[in-house]
């Protein structure tokens, strides 16, 4: 009867259907990298937890703070800034570690601990690629945890500011020096830059190393991360009595020249030289780009391949 009846209206039943909801190129992207998100919230509840154990201590030790002022007033500009700024470089520096920490631990369980669990399985069941998937989840390290600790570092050093600020009025005390030596707008361009040209550019190669590792190992991953590289150190050192690799990889952590002109300086020091152009001239730079490449690569590879453990 319903067919009758729809060949009275003059309408065939194809017509009726629904076509099936396509998808754009970048939909399956954003909600892998919302899937990341909500799954691993201690990318932004460790940076949290960091800022509010050293506001913690730092609202505590305030009271000392007018005491401290006046002994910086008796400093000359450049150790006067560095006397005045260093808890608020602690602060950044603790954000910031524990973000590094988050992001390596992330990197090493990301695609092992889903062949774990076998939840590989449902996910491969959906429209979405093995390349989607790698990239989603090196956009954590690579984007997603240098913007977290960036905001919250922002936030922690102007809340810091502001109770500077207040219990120097309550002490009698100008503010003018204060905010003289600490600018929040400088301070947080030049810790964006540092996160990008360190956190990001220059330890690309890191994170694409440890996601390749978790894309193959089958236990075990920080091991299988960790030991080679000890072993080739070693070797080197045994063999040539010179240590080229282990200068690498710690070159690779801690910053390196080109990405860190003063070493011996924060880099929210306003002392700090920026050098972009030197920096994006360097050729360790992108042969480390081009060996991320290759990693991650090979971790859409491995991860096409690979079933659950």
């Amino acid at each position: 009867m319903n067919t009758q009846a729809n060949a009275m209206n003059g309408t065939p039943l194809e017509s009726q259907r629904v076509a099936p909801a396509v998808l754009s190129a970048t939909q399956p992207f954003y909600w892998s990298v919302r899937r990341e998100l909500w799954e691993n919230r201690a990318i932004y509840l460790a940076p949290l937890a960091a800022a509010g154990v050293f506001l913690f201590g730092f609202l505590i030790s305030s009271m000392h703070l007018a005491r401290r002022m006046r002994g910086a007033l008796l400093l000359d500009p450049m150790r006067q800034h560095e006397h005045i700024a260093q808890p608020y470089d602690y602060a950044a520096g603790a954000i910031m570690l524990a973000s590094l920490l988050v992001a390596l631990y992330y990197c090493i369980e990301a695609l092992q601990s889903e062949r774990r669990d076998r939840s590989i399985l449902f996910w491969k069941s959906l429209p979405v690629s093995d390349l989607t998937t790698v990239l989603a989840k090196a956009t954590v390290p690579l984007v997603i945890v240098p913007l977290v600790a960036w905001a919250i570092t922002t936030v922690t050093q102007f809340i810091m500011l502001l109770v500077n600020s207040a219990a120097l009025a309550g002490s009698g005390q100008s503010v003018a020096t204060l905010w003289t030596q600490l600018s929040p707008f400088q301070m947080s361009l030049l810790l964006l830059y540092h996160l990008v040209t360190v956190h990001v550019l220059w330890q690309a190669p890191i994170y694409g190393w440890l996601l390749m590792v978790s894309a193959w190992a089958r236990r075990a991953a920080f091991l299988w991360a960790t030991v080679p590289l000890l072993t080739i150190g070693i070797a080197e050192k045994m063999a040539f009595g010179t240590s080229y690799f282990g200068r690498m990889i710690g070159n690779r952590f801690a910053g390196g020249p080109e990405a860190m002109p003063m070493s011996d300086s924060f880099p929210t020091n306003p002392a700090m030289h920026l050098t972009p152009g030197h920096f994006l001239s360097s050729p360790g730079l992108w042969l480390g780009l081009a060996v991320t490449a290759a990693f991650l690569f090979a971790a859409v590879r491995l991860r096409r391949h690979r079933g659950p453990l």
